[in-house]
């Protein structure tokens, strides 16, 4: 664990993702070499293994983090992460934002104040952030279309839900997988639900879109909190029907063993943090990074899953 990393509490309605870190005697008296400032779209599982990364980049490097995360996704509040780390002038900020255009003023604000802000996981390509790391969300989309295709074959009924309507990285996933089932296949999606950030909505849009179209053959999860509200409809109501999400954690490689999911669509999400942090080192030193960063795209079963 990373003894030298520093955690500033959030504002109220805010929590800290990460309840493995501890602060350790050095943080007190080493000065540290840079602080950058991560924030995700809402606490989650899913951030642990980024969280994990960064913290293990930033301690080689002798710096430390601060890590922001609203309580559930909540634009307001990441506006306020985001400014009051401008007030703090931390020398870099990496940002998953939950909305990209209302998100974009307060990015260029940063970047005005002289600290560098990357985007991950979701993009906001219209503000000046200096890079974007992550997948290609609607290449992406486009290969859970075609894993959907591999292991159902060209024809058939799916339900597919995805997380806030506004994340940049939903649109492009979900554009990418409606345009290769059309394109390419003869499967029907029958409804398309977002759940907007509630793990709550989640399950209960699950439910419904089960009971009004109980002879469906794929739930299709274009982010990791469909797909872990799916995990607890299949063990409730003994479903035998493909299942298939995004994001990889310790809850969906059990899930994939034990049969509730059929695949997972990886984004490589191990390797950001460390990407995160090596590439704000790279533009406090000046150096030229690559305007967009993708790590790939890997489709993961039940094989993968136990050579692991």
């Amino acid at each position: 664990m990373l003894l030298i990393i520093s955690l500033v509490n959030a504002c109220e309605a805010t929590a800290d993702p990460r309840p493995m870190s501890s602060q350790g005697p050095d943080s007190v008296t080493s000065v540290p070499v840079f602080t950058y400032g991560i924030i995700y779209p809402h606490v989650h599982p899913f951030y642990e293994v980024v969280t994990e990364g960064a913290e293990r980049a930033a301690e080689e490097a002798g710096g430390r983090l601060i890590i922001k995360a609203p309580d559930e996704a909540n634009l307001e509040q990441q506006i306020r992460m985001i400014e009051d780390m401008v007030r703090q002038r931390v020398n870099g900020i990496a940002i998953s934002p939950i909305d990209s255009d209302a998100l974009t003023p307060y990015i260029d604000q940063a970047i005005e104040a002289g600290i560098p802000v990357i985007c991950f996981e979701s993009d906001a390509p219209t503000s000046r952030r200096l890079t974007y790391i992550g997948g290609d969300n609607e290449q992406a989309g486009a290969l859970m279309g075609y894993a959907l295709e591999d292991i159902m074959g060209d024809e058939g009924m799916v339900l597919v839900e995805y997380g806030m309507s506004s994340m940049k990285s939903q649109e492009q996933r979900l554009n990418g997988f409606i345009d290769y089932t059309r394109d390419h296949t003869d499967i029907q999606v029958l409804e398309v639900r977002s759940h907007e950030g509630s793990e709550d909505q989640a399950l209960l849009e699950i439910e419904q879109m089960i009971d009004a179209h109980p002879h469906f053959d794929a739930f299709i999860s274009l982010d990791y909190v469909s797909g872990a509200s799916s995990i607890i409809a299949w063990k409730a109501m003994g479903l035998n029907r493909y299942a298939l999400t995004f994001g990889m954690m310790p809850a969906i490689e059990e899930a994939i063993v034990n049969g509730q999911i059929s695949l997972a669509i990886s984004q490589n999400e191990a390797l950001w943090g460390a990407r995160i942090v090596d590439t704000l080192q790279n533009l406090n030193r000046h150096s030229t990074v690559s305007e967009i960063i993708h790590l790939g795209d890997t489709i993961i079963d039940v094989t993968d899953v136990q050579i692991r």
